[in-house]
């Protein structure tokens, strides 16, 4: 019996500091893991934002250049007829569309909504307007409508969607 309490005597604090050191060392690499993890989040959010800010800017970009004051300027009426300029108008914005279609990955879902609105609403007065013209009329015909019609309105679907754009940017930075 002494033996066994001389044993117990020494083993006892022996797996005491075992343990000790055990829940130490364990408490340690899960902060450490934690810590790794934290720093592994900010450097991905902050990766993220910098494509999410690239994409509201992108399709700040196209909505500015869809807008009818932009895109009748940026496209000239030339010498060619109403029926060909609508027909360069919607390609024009067709292709805009295409190639920052991607960027809604990054947009919300109400942000995206708003761009494929505006340039919804944009391409429906480009056909509403085409059919108050003759289509062998020449395109400024058409572009003048255009001019006019948008300045009628208050705010046109594009500004209105570039508005939802800011707001929403700034609550999220």
């Amino acid at each position: 019996m002494e033996a066994f309490l001389e044993i117990l005597k020494y083993s006892l604090p022996a797996l005491l500091v075992v343990l000790i050191t055990y829940l130490m060392l364990s408490n340690f690499m899960d902060n450490e893991e934690k810590r790794r993890n934290y720093l592994l989040r900010r450097e991905t959010r902050k990766a993220s934002l910098a494509h999410k800010l690239q994409a509201y800017e992108r399709m700040a970009l196209f909505l500015e250049r869809i807008t009818p004051n932009s895109l009748l300027v940026r496209i000239p009426a030339g010498k060619m007829t109403v029926r060909q300029y609508h027909a360069i108008l919607l390609k024009s914005i067709r292709d805009e569309f295409e190639h920052n279609l991607s960027q809604q990955v990054y947009l919300s879902d109400d942000a995206w909504r708003q761009v494929v609105h505006a340039k919804s609403a944009t391409v429906g007065v480009l056909n509403k307007l085409v059919q108050e013209c003759k289509p062998d009329d020449a395109a400024l015909h058409l572009s003048t409508r255009v001019l006019n019609y948008a300045m009628e309105l208050e705010s046109f679907p594009t500004r209105k969607a570039l508005m939802f754009l800011k707001a929403e940017l700034r609550t999220e930075l």
